[in-house]
């Protein structure tokens, strides 16, 4: 199986400067280190509240940082002017609601396929490379290729807060929706919630070419080094594809 890219979200770098106040620790100092550690890009979510990631954040990496940039955001108008300026190689469409402490779910693509066919159209026109963030529901992958987006990211989630049977069945599900996504021509990304030991079975997926992986691995960081966690990941993600 072909190298699965590896995105670094450095949202809880920045959520560790925002506790104190000031400039450290700086998110683009995590965001110039990815490559040195074995990733790919750089992930940030851009909410609505600013509860971590800033404006200026956004700018700097996009100015600064020599590697692709994958932008998360809510599909409102603010966040599509922000992306049309600052112009990122990707967009994840995510749902956000202010009361929740991070992603609790899929977007409702079905439920919003005519407000996100308009909405998407001119990041698509921009060349910015738009993925949904979506549950690996069959409904929402199909209303995904119709909504005219490349790619889809799955939510491993709830895969990853379940345990025994209840996470076969779940792993079950993204076997069948990566396999989905292959049926209709979209790239197949996953996140949320993985860590070493529960992202292996989902880098097996030979239809999952992306993973976007951050608080565990900014967690980890605390104790090993942000270079040192990064590369471990990576080195796991390696060993899965070679087949070691």
């Amino acid at each position: 199986m072909r190298r699965i890219r590896l995105g670094i979200n450095i949202d809880h770098v920045a959520t560790l400067r925002n506790a104190r106040g000031g400039t450290h620790p700086d998110p683009i100092r995590a965001a110039r280190l990815v490559r040195e550690a074995g990733g790919d890009q750089v992930t940030a979510h851009l909410r609505e509240d600013r509860r971590h990631i800033t404006d200026a954040d956004v700018e700097r990496i996009a100015r600064e940082v020599d590697l692709p940039f994958n932008l998360e955001m809510a599909a409102t108008e603010e966040m599509r002017a922000i992306a049309l300026r600052v112009r990122p190689h990707a967009c994840c469409i995510v749902p956000e609601r202010r009361e929740e402490r991070t992603t609790e779910s899929g977007l409702d693509v079905a439920g919003q396929e005519t407000y996100l066919r308009r909405y998407v159209g001119p990041l698509l026109e921009a060349g910015i490379r738009v993925s949904l963030f979506v549950d690996p529901d069959p409904v929402q992958l199909e209303a995904a290729a119709r909504v005219g987006v490349p790619c889809v990211e799955l939510h491993t989630g709830t895969y990853c807060e379940a345990a025994g049977t209840a996470r076969e069945r779940e792993l079950r599900r993204l076997v069948e929706a990566a396999r989905r996504c292959a049926e209709l021509g979209l790239e197949c990304h996953a996140g949320h919630g993985l860590d070493y030991d529960n992202v292996r079975p989902v880098a097996a997926l030979p239809q999952v070419v992306e993973l976007n992986i951050g608080h565990f691995l900014i967690g980890e960081a605390v104790f090993a080094g942000f270079v040192a966690a990064v590369r471990r990941m990576r080195e796991i993600l390696d060993a899965v594809r070679s087949g070691a």
